[in-house]
């Protein structure tokens, strides 16, 4: 700070004490509001070691992302959704996500989470709050596919440790987990590798508490939208996964599906029926 100009110091100044709305505004606006051009704030970003502001404007989002209290995610997506098409606004939000993924999904990470599932003893699938419509979404089609997977239900930290208990050596943890980071699942991730299980994390950033923690993440961005998470592109990363995997079983997800077909038929569980 000291050896700031004047204008970078109102620019430090406001992102220190507004963060949670400095994070998701362009650079003119946050000069507007600061009293300065455009420009001395693409030159603040430059100071501070950036490529350009939009660069400092991502390193700030995934430090504050996971900080943010309902009450300053609301206000923040007003500020952004304000005035604008919400439909036409989220969409595009969503789609912006999975053009990232696309882009930054580490595809060596990719093939090596799924070596460790395609090789695992047990897979247990955790994640709570939100998360758990993800794990809950894996679980579904995972028990289709593999023998051994425990879906991990509880938000409990102590429930969970419960559910885990003989996870060890040979296991795999599949720990999901996106702002604002439940503490329950990285005791629980945690627990996991300290008994020697292998665990994949798929989390957003190396910002998230999974990160150190795991043998393998996957990454996909998760995005705040007022008060709620969209997980598009954390939903697609996971059909991913799931296709992988039934590529790599062919043979045994044909004839499970085969069977299941059977059954279907045979106890009418699609389409219209005159039974109750």
């Amino acid at each position: 700070m000291p050896g700031f100009s004047k204008g970078q110091k109102r620019i430090a100044s406001y992102i220190l004490s507004d963060y949670d709305k400095a994070a998701f505004m362009t650079a003119s606006r946050l000069g507007e509001l600061v009293g300065v051009s455009e420009s001395t704030v693409v030159r603040f970003a430059a100071v501070l070691g950036y490529d350009g502001y939009p660069a400092m404007q991502k390193a700030l989002q995934e430090l504050v992302r996971g900080k943010l209290t309902s009450i300053q995610r609301i206000q923040t997506s007003n500020d952004r959704l304000f005035g604008a098409d919400v439909v036409a606004s989220v969409l595009q939000m969503d789609m912006e996500k999975i053009r990232i993924a696309i882009e930054e999904v580490d595809r060596a990470a990719f093939r090596e989470a799924m070596d460790r599932m395609m090789a695992a003893r047990h897979i247990y699938i955790l994640g709570v709050r939100s998360s758990s419509f993800l794990a809950g979404y894996l679980h579904f089609y995972f028990h289709l596919i593999f023998e051994h997977v425990t879906l991990v239900t509880s938000n409990s930290a102590g429930d969970i440790l419960e559910s885990i208990l003989r996870i060890g050596p040979g296991d795999v943890l599949v720990g999901i987990s996106f702002p604002r980071y439940s503490k329950a699942t990285v005791k629980g991730v945690r627990f996991a590798r300290d008994r020697g299980a292998d665990v994949v994390a798929i989390t957003d950033s190396a910002m998230s508490p999974l990160y150190p923690l795991a043998s393998t993440v996957l990454m996909a961005r998760s995005d705040m939208i007022s008060f709620v998470d969209s997980l598009v592109a954390p939903f697609s990363l996971l059909n991913a996964v799931i296709v992988a995997a039934g590529h790599r079983k062919n043979a045994d997800i044909s004839q499970i599906f085969n069977r299941l077909e059977g059954i279907w038929d045979e106890y009418g569980v699609f389409g219209y029926s005159d039974e109750l």
